[in-house]
């Protein structure tokens, strides 16, 4: 790793100022970046999908748990494009299996859920450390600024979270109106059947596709962060100055070495001409008698290194398991399993703090969980309990009104048996035989039902008031009647002879073959 070969401005900044330098970088590589990701991970998204059909949910939670996995690629084309080495997506593609050896089942597991998972995975990758040693280096990086990944993390979750929905809204918005009014929300949600799955894994893919723009440019954050703590510690700005001095050094030692070799002719002559002075000895008793030795010279150094303030002995007290090792003996510590040593060594404070806010989060995972599984096992008993509202006495009623659509509504101008009426009408007069069954069921709903229609409601408006009677055969027949009439209305489109007479038969089924009266 060459400083001087950085593409970018090796110096201390803060913690947001190296986030937005991570950003930068990611739009630098924007192309690479995203190419390699999706190339990677929208494959392995069709396999899951196709693999988990009828499980779109856990298709989707398998490809969201992966990612520390394919977080790895964008790091290696950035640590390298850092350098002016950027490969191209072949040589990206090529070394990316080789990526995965290293601690990827630790990735996958208990550091899943790391929210410093970005700040971190460099020190596996890039510095290769494990164990001891990559505990040891971890403790370093986060002296400083820990909250810094933990909040990129949470950030991105809801940037991520906010562009999924996005996609999903924009997609419902550019819906032909005609698609929009046959789709029943409600019932896509409580559907029990598999006819609506392909609008789940639709959304899924939607999700995928949100990653390979969001995803490397999380990825740039963190190792941007990661660089900020390093250039802190190892002072690399300094580092860089101090070579640019000395190349600046080596250009005028050869001007140097030039003047010198003019003048050495000349210097046998001046040392001839200078009188040689000897110097003078030392006659202090200080001198004279001090002893020059290694050994002495090292316990000199020894006593002054075990004083202050080099050396501040302090005494600490904790507990631990097992007897007392001053008492204990080196027969009893010996004889003790090599596991147990090992796990009482890894069971100090900072390893049970750990553990402990593991187990905090699986907690309210848990619970989180749980309240989810009883809303959703007793979403039934809820809807009927939300859906009753309370009879507020003394309400006046308002007149329904006398005309919608530019459609008269009054009972007394609907014919006897409406059915019969729109079955003459459907040969020479369609679209009054589709408005007089328009009309006559708009007369119905505020009669009979009670609905509440204002002249300006729309057919959707209409809709909506109907599926509030929560009367499904009513609601289907409106739904087939207002799809009819729109198409008629808008379209001039006159629906078939086969519809002509289930529509009939529908009116008859829901209000009877006699009158509309």
């Amino acid at each position: 790793m060459r400083l001087s070969d950085a593409t970018v401005v090796i110096r201390p900044r803060t913690t947001w100022e190296a986030m937005d330098l991570g950003v930068r970088m990611s739009q630098q590589h924007r192309r690479l970046l995203m190419t390699s990701w999706a190339i990677v991970t929208l494959p392995l998204f069709a396999l899951l999908s196709l693999v988990l059909w009828d499980s779109p949910t856990l298709a989707l939670f398998i490809f969201w748990w992966l990612k520390p996995a394919f977080d790895r690629l964008p790091l290696y084309i950035l640590s390298k494009a850092l350098f002016g080495e950027t490969p191209t997506v072949k040589q990206a593609l090529r070394h990316w299996p080789r990526l995965l050896k290293p601690q990827l089942l630790a990735s996958l597991t208990w550091r899943r859920l790391s929210l410093s998972r970005s700040f971190l995975m460099p020190v596996v990758q890039l510095e290769g450390l494990d164990g001891s040693a990559r505990q040891q280096r971890l403790q370093v990086l986060l002296q400083r600024h820990p909250g810094a990944p933990r909040w990129l993390t949470i950030i991105g979750a809801h940037l991520e979270s906010a562009l999924w929905i996005g996609l999903l809204v924009l997609f419902y918005m550019l819906l032909p109106q005609q698609i929009e009014t046959d789709w029943d929300w409600q019932s896509l949600i409580l559907a029990a059947d598999h006819d609506w799955l392909w609008l789940e894994h639709l959304t899924n893919a939607f999700y995928a596709l949100v990653l390979v723009l969001w995803e490397p440019v999380y990825v740039a954050c963190g190792f941007s962060l990661y660089l900020n703590r390093r250039t802190e510690l190892e002072a690399w700005d300094i580092e860089l100055v101090f070579r640019r001095l000395r190349q600046r050094l080596n250009g005028n030692l050869l001007g140097l070495l030039l003047a010198a070799a003019l003048l050495l002719p000349n210097l046998p002559s001046a040392w001839a001409a200078t009188p040689v002075v000897a110097a003078d000895a030392p006659t202090a008793p200080r001198l004279l008698h001090q002893p020059l030795t290694s050994e002495a010279s090292r316990d000199s150094i020894k006593a002054l290194l075990e004083q202050p303030p080099f050396k501040n002995k302090e005494t600490v007290t904790r507990y631990r398991f097992g007897k007392d090792p001053a008492s204990a003996g080196k027969a009893e510590d010996s004889a003790a399993p090599q596991w147990l040593k090992t796990l009482l060594g890894w069971l100090d404070g900072q390893h049970l703090d750990g553990l402990a806010k593991v187990l905090e989060v699986l907690l309210w995972a848990t619970l989180l969980a749980l309240i989810g599984w009883l809303v959703w096992r007793y979403r039934e008993f809820l809807h009927a309990f939300v859906s009753r509202r309370p009879h507020l006495p003394g309400r006046l009623k308002r007149a329904p009104p006398q005309q919608a659509f530019g459609l008269d509504l009054g009972r007394e101008t609907l014919p006897a048996d409406v059915a019969s009426s729109a079955e003459q009408l459907w040969a020479t007069q369609p679209r009054a035989a589709l408005g007089l069954l328009y009309r006559a069921l708009l007369s119905h709903l505020l009669e009979d039902f009670a609905l509440t229609l204002k002249p300006a409601d729309t057919e959707n408006q209409v809709l909506a008031r109907v599926e509030q009677l929560q009367r499904p055969d009513l609601l289907a027949f409106s739904r087939d009647l207002t799809r009819h009439w729109q198409n008629m209305a808008y379209g001039h489109r006159v629906p078939a002879a086969h519809l002509q007479q289930q529509l009939c038969d529908g009116w008859r089924a829901l209000f009877g073959p006699g009158a509309a009266r």
